[in-house]
């Protein structure tokens, strides 16, 4: 099994979801991928990005639709097998794509009771852009994408852009940008305000260098089912 088998194996996933069929066998054959594996086929961030997003946005429904699992549970029990390992949503978010970051730190500390299947398959450098393509099944979500390895970049920049055009409210006059509370719970991810600043002249190509940020209130209302 090659690293774009196990990509294709996640898109298929994702698919099964989307087109409400039965995913126990891909579950099975998730379950089943030798641990070795992960390591050694997905050896470039790209490859576990796309993996591993696609992962966590199929679980995401498969648990909530499917098993019907409580909201409140749904991130923090080991509810999915991957190769083999019992994981958590938060493994996936947290662990394997935050660079192993505890989940409420504002992004500014690791995590030192993690897993060594964590330690060992985690992306090696933080892209703030998986923000924008994780779907937690809530309104103000990113919606469902399919993300190939071989194009995640470009993926991951239109998702960004798309997701701050359609949450951000630019107040010219006072000077104000009204903008999604993800940047707030993930202050550090993308580099504290300075960052958050440098984002959107990156992605937006807008100006907001001395403007003030305010954070828009989560909408945690369910969106199941919501894909691009």
């Amino acid at each position: 099994m090659s690293s774009n088998d196990l990509n294709k194996l996640s898109e298929q996933l994702l698919l099964y979801v989307k087109t409400e069929k039965e995913t126990k066998t891909l579950q099975t054959q998730m379950q089943n991928i030798p641990v070795e594996k992960i390591n050694a086929d997905l050896k470039t961030d790209d490859m576990k990005k796309a993996f591993w997003i696609n992962c966590y946005n199929a679980y995401y429904q498969i648990l909530r639709i499917e098993k019907q699992v409580d909201k409140q549970d749904i991130y923090k029990k080991k509810l999915l097998t991957i190769a083999q390992t019992s994981m958590s949503l938060d493994d996936v978010e947290h662990g394997i794509l935050r660079k192993n970051k505890y989940k409420y730190s504002l992004g500014f500390f690791g995590n030192i009771f993690s897993s060594g299947f964590i330690k060992e398959h985690m992306v090696d450098q933080l892209d703030y852009r998986i923000h924008f393509a994780l779907n937690c099944g809530a309104k103000s979500c990113p919606p469902i994408a399919f993300y190939k390895s071989n194009n995640i970049d470009a993926q991951l920049d239109l998702a960004t852009q798309s997701f701050l055009e359609g949450e951000t409210e630019f107040d010219d006059n006072n000077k104000i940008v009204h903008t999604t509370a993800l940047f707030k719970w993930f202050y550090a991810d993308f580099g504290g305000t300075d960052g958050i600043k440098n984002i959107y002249k990156k992605q937006l190509d807008k100006d907001i260098s001395d403007y003030k940020i305010k954070y828009k209130e989560y909408s945690w209302e369910d969106d199941l089912g919501n894909f691009a």
